[in-house]
């Protein structure tokens, strides 16, 4: 899909009381997909309790969570190829089931089946959101755009674990169906209101992937590292709270902390490279979590919440720069661009959460945590390294024409 036939697109531009509609409503979207998604290390502990597994299972099960998304650049060319509204909407509502669901796993196989449903959801709903929704904003806010959209997820992410904490400790596992409630309730307005992608048409550009292989690597490598900082983080700490003595609640409102108090850096990440540029933000943000998540190793009481709020600040800033990064490399096809910087960036860092959970019985929970820091700053060598054509902002030309 070109750039010019995205951003020219009627049914997307508008009025600007009309765009920040719009925005609005992908955004309390992207709450609900991304909560539903996301909740499981909140209660991690008691379902591995439940279902008498060791801790050495929760990358395994972090990992047939998060697999799926590696599945993004394949919905994104499918989205590109299709446009319209109905495959994030799907997949929507494939997270909220799957997730409304993981409440009646008898077995293990059983809940790794739920949570391929919930991956193969999540991979539905992101590209073709955040494709419609850097079309739908104003070109030299696109970064600020995108960042109120990453919000809506950040604080799905964040409040999820929390709430469903609370009713696995008040009602037991079986009654996480009620978190599917707000989706069903939200989709017959996204049906009617949420914007359309235009479909590819013969004289659409074909990708060119041997023009964008060496900026795909740089980004895959970084993105790549982040998520497995980030999933690594979720899935580990409560781990290490719990095994410290800490209750499930208790510990599910550190991840809370980090994903909601992320929020300012999702922010502060597309307006800061909006404005300074991108590849300082990406270095800076790099530098600040690899340092912060080796002190979580190491610290406890009131410290770890503060910790956590701040390597939420920092490893949020980049997500929608590198968001941007990936649309730009593939301008022809930005819902593929978004599908390989979060999509194909996720399932490998969860792979990379199962490897190194792998180890967990022979170095515990806070030697992965060092491990993981010092893989944050091969992150910031990554980040150095990036051509320069990578992190200059394009706007609607492309990135590689």
């Amino acid at each position: 899909m070109s750039v010019q036939t995205q951003e020219g697109n009627p049914s997307i531009s508008g009025s600007v009381e009309k765009q920040s509609n719009h925005l609005g409503l992908m955004s309390f979207a992207h709450f609900l997909n991304d909560g539903s998604a996301n909740y499981l290390p909140g209660i991690l502990p008691a379902i591995l309790l439940a279902l008498h597994e060791p801790s050495a299972m929760a990358g395994v099960l972090m990992a047939a969570l998060l697999i799926g998304q590696a599945l993004q650049p394949f919905t994104g060319i499918w989205a590109d190829r299709v446009g319209g509204r109905l495959i994030f909407i799907f997949g929507l509502m494939g997270s909220s089931i799957g997730g409304a669901l993981l409440g009646f796993s008898h077995a293990l196989w059983v809940l790794i089946l739920f949570l391929f449903v919930i991956g193969i959801g999540n991979a539905m709903f992101h590209p073709q959101a955040l494709a419609i929704v850097r079309s739908s904003v104003n070109q030299k806010r696109q970064g600020l755009g995108l960042s109120a959209f990453l919000v809506g997820g950040e604080l799905g992410r964040g409040v999820f674990p929390m709430i469903t904490s609370f009713i696995v400790v008040a009602l037991g596992l079986a009654n996480l169906w009620l978190l599917a409630i707000p989706t069903l309730l939200t989709v017959p307005f996204l049906l009617r209101y949420a914007p359309q992608l235009p479909a590819q048409t013969k004289k659409s550009r074909r990708i060119d992937w041997k023009k964008h292989a060496k900026p795909m690597w740089f980004l895959v490598s970084f993105a790549s590292l982040r998520s497995l900082i980030i999933y690594g983080v979720v899935t580990f700490i409560p781990i290490l709270w719990h095994a410290r003595g800490g209750n499930l609640v208790v510990g599910a409102s550190i991840i809370t902390t980090l994903l909601v108090v992320g929020i300012v850096g999702n922010l502060l990440g597309g307006h800061l490279a909006d404005r300074y540029g991108r590849r300082p933000l990406l270095i800076v943000s790099s530098v600040f979590s690899a340092v912060i998540v080796a002190l979580l190793a190491v610290v406890s009481g009131p410290l770890l919440w503060l910790l956590a709020g701040l390597l939420g600040i920092a490893l949020f800033a980049s997500v929608p720069v590198t968001v941007l990064v990936g649309q730009d490399i593939f301008p022809e096809n930005r819902s593929l661009g978004s599908g390989i910087a979060l999509g194909l960036a996720n399932g490998i860092g969860a792979m990379l959460v199962l490897v190194i959970g792998m180890f967990i019985s022979s170095i515990g929970v806070t030697g992965i945590l060092v491990v993981i820091g010092i893989l944050g700053l091969v992150d910031t060598g990554i980040a150095i390294a990036m051509p320069k054509i990578m992190t200059e902002h394009h706007g609607s030309a492309s990135a590689h024409s």
